[in-house]
């Protein structure tokens, strides 16, 4: 039973926070186990040994660009390494990230839950992914190797006459498992927000990231099925002689990316809107201020969805089968509530006490990049400028500006909560230097990128004429991915060296939602008391009672009225 606090007691009133073991304990523990908090540091530690594959993938990439005959890696292998790139860091790093790591970990912290609503189909999420993960990275082990038909599969490039062998066969399968795990999450994490949250906490008190991943969640439920669908198409027509994607059948080529597309631009969302409510929270707690516009954000993260599912042909714009006007205005109307976050997320910082941790400087490293990325979107959102800039390095860049800000928030999120899910602090010297390595190989690594679009250098090849501007900036670009890779290293040293060293106490940061409020790490079920909800801000209230938003409201509940069970 949890009971409810309506003001500050010491210490030695809690209860012991060496509570009892549930259930078994060492390796046992973490194959077995239906605690969201285990599950969510299994999704972590999977997913940035995702983001380390798919890193050596892109300095392998960039090392056979850095000269115009460079001979590293054959064509064909060039070809698998693209094409497993973008797949290992879109579908097995950054959304499972995002909505099965640390999603799984903190929603229900923050909403006062005790465990996601279904433990069980939370733990048959991340065995899926896991094992899609194995199925696709496995092609490279076959007699043709792995997928290469590039991370979007279109065809026909991706049908058996073009790529056959079991690699594209098991890349198919390696999405449809981890397409079924993110389904299975999204189900959990909108039952989870809807039914379990505790007393007080009402729809306009929860935190951003906690609406972000509501409406993550439904973008899901809405997305990930036309996937799936999309891939039995492309499975049968490879293998039952169906022709959904074949001319010569009867069937439409172009409906492959109708159907992927239609995925694929509120997929975008999907990855970034947990990360917007990642720094939202971090750029708050380190100005030592409320969210600026706290409604207004939500609001503006409901337009994103809905307009996101209304923009995918904007990817289509040179096919000549989707109508300019339409899909040109809806591209830039999305930018809209995008521009609405950035400026709040200033209005945020703006004079406050910011504190520059390296979670902070994540964040604002997060924000900048991410503004890059999305003006370059607007560009690509005029059919005239995206005529010209089609499969050239400008899309590339694009793509890889928001990529690595999505990376540097995820970085952020590792900083700003990994003390409260393993109780340690991470190294804040060593996380520094890490930033300035990652923030600024990622500006040396993509702006050279979109003045080789814009010099005409078209992407997907694995050499190129010995033009000495291109050479020139292909070598800068290189020079950034190293840069890139030295602040991976240096993550990963920075994990080892702070193992167990840094005691992080409960609230380090002197956080203001109700994860801040419980035992670094959370007890078994999350909570031994909570704090009265009166306001987005719980911990906050019940830390600073003379800063309380409501500082006269009567309590909604105590502990004698309605315990939490």
């Amino acid at each position: 039973m949890v009971d409810i606090l309506e003001h500050p007691v010491s210490a030695h009133d809690l209860p012991d926070p060496h509570h009892e073991d549930h259930g078994p304990t060492g390796i046992l523990k973490w194959i077995t186990t239906t605690d969201h908090k285990v599950i969510g540091l299994s999704y972590t530690v999977t997913a940035v040994v995702m983001l380390v594959i798919g890193g050596v993938f892109a300095e392998i990439i960039r090392a056979q660009l850095a000269s115009p005959n460079g001979t590293l890696v054959s064509l064909a292998q060039y070809n698998e390494l693209f094409t497993m790139h973008g797949s290992v860091m879109i579908y097995l790093f950054a959304g499972p990230f995002a909505f099965g790591a640390l999603a799984n970990i903190m929603v229900p912290i923050q909403i006062g839950a005790p465990d996601m609503a279904y433990p069980r189909l939370n733990a048959l999420s991340y065995w899926l992914y896991l094992t899609g993960a194995i199925t696709m990275l496995s092609g490279f082990f076959t007699a043709g190797g792995a997928a290469n038909f590039g991370w979007v599969a279109y065809a026909p490039l991706s049908n058996s006459l073009n790529t056959p062998g079991a690699g594209a066969d098991l890349w198919i399968g390696g999405l449809l498992l981890t397409g079924f795990s993110a389904i299975f999450t999204g189900v959990n994490l909108v039952a989870t927000i809807f039914y379990l949250r505790a007393p007080g906490m009402t729809m306009f008190r929860m935190p951003i990231f906690t609406w972000n991943m509501l409406v993550t969640a439904i973008l899901i439920l809405l997305a990930f099925p036309v996937l799936t669908a999309g891939l039995i198409m492309l499975y049968a027509d490879r293998h039952f002689g169906t022709h959904i994607f074949s001319v010569a059948g009867g069937g439409v080529p172009v409906l492959w990316q109708h159907i992927f597309w239609f995925w694929g631009h509120p997929e975008v969302y999907i990855l970034a809107l947990p990360f917007f409510g990642m720094v939202t929270e971090i750029l708050a707690v380190f100005s030592r201020k409320p969210v600026f516009g706290y409604k207004g954000m939500i609001f503006a993260t409901l337009s994103i969805a809905a307009l996101s599912l209304g923009v995918w042909a904007h990817h289509m714009f040179t096919t000549g089968v989707v109508l300019l006007p339409f899909f040109s205005i809806m591209s830039l109307l999305i930018a809209v509530p995008t521009g609405i976050k950035i400026f709040n997320w200033i209005g945020t910082m703006w004079r406050g006490e910011v504190w520059f941790s390296a979670a902070m400087l994540m964040a604002i490293g997060f924000v900048i990049t991410f503004l890059i990325g999305g003006l370059t979107g607007i560009y690509l959102a005029s059919p005239p400028l995206d005529f010209f800039t089609h499969d050239t390095y400008f899309v590339v860049a694009h793509f890889h500006s928001v990529v690595m800000a999505l990376v540097l928030a995820g970085m952020a999120g590792l900083y700003y909560w990994g003390p409260k899910f393993t109780g340690y602090l991470l190294d804040e010297r060593i996380g520094k230097i890490q930033f300035w390595f990652l923030f600024i190989g990622t500006q040396v690594f993509t702006l050279p990128l979109y003045l080789l679009g814009l010099r005409g250098m078209p992407r997907r090849m694995a050499i190129y004429p010995h033009d000495p501007q291109w050479k020139f900036l292909n070598d800068v670009s290189t020079v950034g991915a190293v840069l890139i890779g030295i602040s991976t290293i240096l993550f990963v040293v920075n994990v080892v060296v702070s193992w167990k060293k840094h005691p992080a106490g409960d609230n380090p940061w002197d956080g203001q939602t109700l994860e801040w409020f419980t035992t670094s790490p959370p007890p078994h079920h999350n909570f031994y008391r909570l704090p009265a909800i009166r306001s987005e801000r719980p911990t906050w209230d019940y830390n600073h009672p003379e800063h309380r938003a409501i500082p006269h409201a009567p309590a909604p509940v105590t502990a004698e009225t309605e315990p939490v069970r």
